[in-house]
Parts: C-alpha cells; structure tokens; sequence
C-alpha cells in the first residue's frame, strides 16, 4: 500500500520557509459552532440562505476573514453561541464587539457591527486550526497544539476553521494582533503563545503580521531573528520599496530612540510540490529569502 501522504511532514523535510506566508487581514467574524465544520467553514453550514449572503457581502466589503470556532474537547459549553467581530489596530488599539447567536437571523447582527468601530478591547484570543475535515494534518497536528494550549489558557484559546497554510500546521493566529504561528507542536505551541502573551515575538515559527505584506512579513522576522524577541508594536515597517524581484524595507524600533534597520527581500518561486494534503497536482509557492540586514 501506497504510504499516506501528509503535507505538513514534506514541508518540514522540504524545510519551507515560514516568514512572509500569513495571508493579509486586520478584521475577523468569528462564529462558535459547536457541531460539525463542513469542508468550506462557514459557507458550507446549513443556515438561513439571505442570512448567510448579508454576513458574506458585508464581510468581502470590508476584507474580513470568516471563521467558524469551537472550543476544545467534547463538552459542550453552557449558554448559547458566540460570534465576534475583530479589528486589529496600528497602534494596538484593538476593538472587539460580541454576540449570541440562537436563530440563524442572530448572526445579521455581525452587519451591523462591521458597520460600528467596535469597543476599545485588546484581550487576546488564541486560535488554532483544527480544520480536519479541509486538510488532515490541520487534525493531525493542530488538534493536539490545541489541546495542550486549551489546558493552560482555557478561556482565551479556540479550535478554528481553515487560517491558511495547511503545510505550515499546527498553525495558531493571535487575535486581534493578527499574528501568525506555524510549524508548531504541541511544545512550541505553548511556549510561542506564552512568550506572545508576555511581550516577546519570537522568530523561530513566525508565520508574519497580518497587517504586513509578505516582503514586510519577512523583513520583521528577519530583524526579530537577529536581535531577539520583542512586543507587537515594537517594531513598525516605515519604508518600503520594490526593485526587480527585490524588496527593500526600513524597520524601524519606537521613537525616539528605536534602532533602524534596511532589509533587503528577494522573491523567488519554488519548484512544484504537493502542498495541501488534498492537492493533486503540484505547485509552487513564492518564497521571501532575506538577503542582507543593515543595522542604522
């Protein structure tokens, strides 16, 4: 018999690149739902047709991500379903709006709130993709991170829907900072998220900030790599210019006294690989190598 093919196992042997992989977004709907994810999340669920076209429209206006959410383990929580509505901020103002959901028609009220800034809140929440039924190794790998982190944060971490990525699972996004994790397991899911929660951004799996572009992504990283962790707005791209298949990226440490730093990005295609547990035929992926970092 043919040996089952995983996609995050021949990532890690291919050794993929994860910086400058975390797809753009500064608003996220999130909705509980504690019954089984049909392949396609939230598009798929068996709800009211013009409910699910209203929250779809007002959601492609403003780019949000959909997510569906669950929080780990079989026991069902008490109360009914929740949904939010997420927005990252520049300076680290997040705001964060919540609901209960009990009729389908519940869930109109997500239009309205992508309408309303929201209220001034930067609790996090942790979630991580367990999407098993979009990609198995979003199972294999994403529901054991997800176990582990429930038991030492149970009232900030959620099992989500398809984040993007499936080779890069276990993948985990801090919200609302929109920061992306991968490669991870159970070990370094906790300690990436720990770390996070006390201020120190690590490198090491760093998918990239959502509100960056990939280059910008991969500049970050390349300045947290070489000069040590540090807090999600301690560092903000000031500059940013393309030449050829090449970026050039100011990074810039908070004033008055913030070190500067000149990143150079090149972007190159890979060769043609299976990516997805569940693609057949092969493609490439672009991939931000950093070719030179200069310290101001």
């Amino acid at each position: 018999m043919r040996e089952r093919f995983f996609c995050a196992d021949a990532a890690r042997a291919r050794g993929d690149a994860l910086a400058g992989t975390a797809p753009y977004g500064v608003v996220w709907i999130l909705v509980e739902y504690r019954g089984g994810w049909p392949h396609n999340g939230f598009e798929g669920l068996d709800l009211d047709p013009e409910t699910k076209r209203v929250v779809f429209a007002a959601a492609q206006a403003v780019r949000a991500r959909v997510l569906l959410v669950r929080r780990h383990g079989r026991r069902l929580p008490e109360g009914p379903p929740r949904w939010a509505v997420l927005r990252y901020g520049n300076d680290g103002a997040h705001r964060q709006q919540w609901g209960v959901w009990n009729r389908d028609e519940d869930l109109r009220e997500i239009v309205g709130a992508l309408g309303a800034p929201g209220e001034p809140d930067s609790r996090p929440l942790v979630l991580v993709c367990a999407h098993g039924v979009h990609d198995a190794c979003c199972a294999v790998r994403g529901r054991p991170a997800g176990r582990v982190l429930s038991e030492a944060r149970p009232d900030l971490v959620w099992e989500c829907t398809h984040v993007g990525g499936d080779r890069f699972a276990a993948n985990v996004v801090v919200l609302p900072d929109g920061v992306y994790y991968g490669g991870l397991d159970s070990s370094s899911a906790l300690l990436a998220v720990e770390e996070h929660l006390a201020g120190r951004i690590r490198a090491d799996h760093l998918r990239g900030y959502t509100n960056l572009n990939p280059p910008q992504q991969a500049a970050t990283a390349a300045v947290l790599r070489a000069h040590g962790p540090a807090g999600r707005h301690d560092y903000a791209v000031v500059e940013t210019l393309r030449v050829g298949d090449r970026w050039r990226v100011r990074v810039a440490g908070r004033p008055p006294d913030g070190p500067v730093f000149d990143v150079e990005v090149r972007a190159d295609r890979t060769a043609p690989e299976r990516l997805t547990c569940n693609g057949t035929v092969p493609s490439s992926a672009v991939r931000y190598t950093v070719t030179s970092l200069r310290a101001h």
